[in-house]
C-alpha cells in the first residue's frame, strides 16, 4: 500500500507500507542488522544476518518475491514477503514478516500481512502458508485474531499457518455477473 492509497496507523503514528525501491537496500541492510537475534531467530528460525546477495533477494531484486517494506519517518520499521507457488487447488503464496524490535505489537505485521494478502489476492493467489516458531506466541495470537479461519498445523517446533483466500473480482467482473443475472 503506498501513501496515495493511504497510511496504516500504528500507535498513534502514521507508517507507510510500500515496495522496496533500489535505493532501499542500504535501508534494507541497517532494518535486518538492527534486529535483535531473538527477533532474526523467529523470523528465519536461525540467528541469520543477511549478506549482500540475500538482501537483494529480501528486497525483491531478483523479482521472484513480492515484498512490501513499512516505513516511519524514513526508516524502515518492518519487512514482509511472498513466494508464490504451484499448489493442488491453484497458487499458494508462503509468506514471512519481521517487525523492527521497538515496532512490535503495534500493528504493524498484521498491516503488513493485510496488504500482502490483498496483493496475493489481486494476483489469483488461493491460499497462504507461513511458518511460525511454536514458541511465537504472539504472532499466532495476532493471526488468529485477525484471520479466524486460519488453519494451524504444529509440526516439532514449529506451526503452519494456512489461510485460504477468496478470489477478487475486479469491477467488470462483477457488472458482468450482475448483467448475465439480470438477463437470466
Amino acid at each position: 500500500m503506498s501513501r496515495t492509497q493511504g497510511d496504516q496507523y500504528h500507535g498513534g503514528c502514521a507508517a507507510t507500507i510500500r515496495p522496496p525501491a533500489g535505493r532501499d537496500l542500504t535501508a534494507l541492510g541497517a532494518f535486518f542488522a538492527g534486529l535483535s537475534l531473538h527477533t532474526r531467530v523467529r523470523r528465519f528460525f536461525a540467528p541469520v544476518r543477511p549478506g549482500p546477495a540475500m538482501l537483494r533477494r529480501l528486497g525483491g531484486a531478483a523479482g521472484q518475491a513480492d515484498v512490501l517494506v513499512a516505513v516511519y519517518g524514513g526508516v524502515i520499521i518492518g519487512h514482509a514477503m511472498a513466494v508464490d507457488q504451484a499448489g493442488p487447488a491453484g497458487p499458494v503464496t508462503d509468506i514471512g514478516v519481521v517487525v523492527a524490535d521497538a515496532w512490535q505489537s503495534r500493528g504493524v505485521g498484521a498491516a503488513l500481512m493485510r496488504a500482502l494478502l490483498g496483493r496475493a489476492q489481486a494476483r489469483g493467489v488461493t491460499g497462504v502458508s507461513m511458518d511460525v516458531l511454536s514458541s511465537n506466541r504472539a504472532v499466532l495470537a495476532m493471526i488468529t485474531t485477525h484471520w479466524e479461519a486460519a488453519r494451524l498445523v504444529r509440526s516439532g517446533d514449529s506451526v503452519t499457518v494456512q489461510i485460504q483466500l477468496l478470489p477478487q473480482h475486479s469491477e467488470r467482473q462483477l457488472a458482468a455477473t450482475a448483467a448475465r443475472h439480470r438477463a437470466a
